[in-house]
């Protein structure tokens, strides 16, 4: 993929929209981390602020170190002690705190979580911010959105892309499997979220570009191939630089969407439902694309079952909504994050009846439609197990190492997490939120017993 043709520069669309990403260079080569320097140089950086965990820091920060020292560039270190940093207010606090005077530049050692961290406080601070990749991971890379846990809610904050993204192929093919699955799974999560999109445009008018919808799309078939050839599993040089391409695309897509559409739907949403619940019940999440992928199986499978549904329509407009059982509800599973989500749909409205209604009559009105996307565009449940287990990616909820009870709670609360239509949404607008969630119990019992 030429992802550089992308970049920096202003694109007319048959949307009618200018899609523009800011990212100047992508470069993911053997040797990329010795252009790092270059790279600073060139866009006028004199002053960097290095952030990284043990890991990364092992991996690459070391030797970028190095490389920066013999370049005469003048640098600081922050390594987190935590191996795996979370990307909540503690941490944010961390950057600020201990900023050097005079930083222009915090280069970012890492993926997901230092990304954001990074992406989120040069923002904030009117900096700019770089990365050195050490694993294909997430395929945030590049966006223009901060996944954060902000007071115990899993949130998207407004942040900036880093003006270049360096992955060297000498360190992403040595990053542990369980971080080259997790973006597999992130990556094969599209097949859910662009039909969501497309959805969401039908029933609600929402915005959609089919152009970048299909650069979400063609990087989610490279990579399909690639699972099904073994060589990721392999560690293959060529397709560890083709995975990552295929995440950073994505992430150009969103710049140009100007949001996560291209990117995100319900498997995220059960994703980020899981982490604010492994929070709050004082564990530790899988990784990110980890939950990603065993949330795209469920909603593959649910998806199926739903494309066999018959509703009526007009009766179930005259379905009433109980909020005092459905606040009873939020506040049972969020527990210290309910009254954030409470918000949320205070201000969103998803759950009100007038708009749900409207939503019915779109459905009525499209229904073969909606049923035909979903057995055209969707694989099996199978299959999709079959290309995240090439990786030994988890594809339940107890692979994840969660409570089976969450798998239950996921099809009735992970709605609420984003004021976003999905297809757990749709299942809430036909009233088949309930029936879906035990169908989603059982399927994870199957699950388990055949892991």
């Amino acid at each position: 993929m030429n992802l550089n043709a992308y970049l920096n520069k202003r694109i007319p669309c048959s949307c009618g929209k200018e899609h523009f990403c800011a990212v100047k260079a992508v470069d993911i080569e053997e040797g990329a981390l010795k252009r790092i320097p270059g790279y600073i140089k060139d866009y006028g950086f004199s002053n960097v602020y290095m952030i990284a965990d043990p890991n990364t820091w092992k991996a690459a920060g070391e030797e970028t170190a190095r490389l920066l020292r013999e370049a005469g560039i003048h640098f600081e270190v922050l390594v987190f002690e935590e191996e795996e940093p979370v990307p909540d207010e503690r941490a944010i606090g961390r950057i600020f705190t201990t900023l050097p005077e005079g930083t222009d530049l915090l280069l970012g050692i890492g993926g997901g979580s230092i990304n954001d961290l990074c992406k989120y406080v040069s923002y904030k601070l009117g900096l700019q911010c770089m990365l050195a990749a050490t694993a294909p991971s997430m395929d945030g890379f590049v966006s223009e959105g901060a996944a954060l846990i902000l007071n115990h809610m899993k949130v998207t904050e407004n942040a900036h892309s880093p003006v270049a993204v360096a992955g060297d192929l000498n360190v992403l093919t040595k990053a542990p499997m369980k971080l080259i699955a997790a973006g597999l799974g992130d990556t094969l999560g599209k097949y859910t979220c662009l039909l969501d999109w497309k959805i969401a445009h039908i029933l609600n008018g929402e915005y959609y570009c089919r152009e970048t919808a299909e650069m979400a799309e063609t990087s989610l078939k490279a990579v399909r191939e690639l699972a099904l050839s073994g060589k990721v599993e392999q560690r293959d040089p060529e397709a560890i630089r083709s995975l990552t391409e295929a995440l950073v695309m994505t992430g150009i897509a969103m710049a140009f969407a100007g949001n996560s559409r291209p990117a995100s739907g319900c498997e995220h949403h059960m994703s980020h439902y899981w982490e604010m619940k492994a929070f709050l019940s004082g564990m530790f999440p899988a990784l990110h694309g980890a939950q990603v992928g065993a949330g795209e199986v469920l909603t593959v499978k649910l998806y199926h079952m739903l494309a066999k549904e018959q509703p009526d329509f007009d009766a179930l407009k005259e379905r009433p909504f109980d909020k005092a059982a459905w606040e009873q509800m939020i506040r049972t599973n969020y527990t210290q994050a309910a009254d954030g989500i409470l918000a949320l749909e205070e201000k969103a409205g998803k759950n009100d009846l007038s708009g749900r209604n409207r939503r019915l009559d779109a459905m009525k009105e499209n229904w073969p439609e909606i049923c035909r996307l979903i057995d055209t565009e969707l694989p099996s449940a199978d299959e999709m197990i079959s290309l995240l287990k090439a990786c030994d990616a988890p594809v339940s909820v107890k692979e994840l190492g969660f409570p089976q009870a969450w798998v239950r709670e996921t099809v009735l609360c992970a709605k609420e997490v984003r004021d976003r239509y999905t297809m757990l949404q749709m299942l809430w607008d036909l009233g088949l939120s309930e029936k879906y969630a035990d169908y989603a119990d059982e399927f994870e019992e199957e699950l388990s017993r055949n892991i």
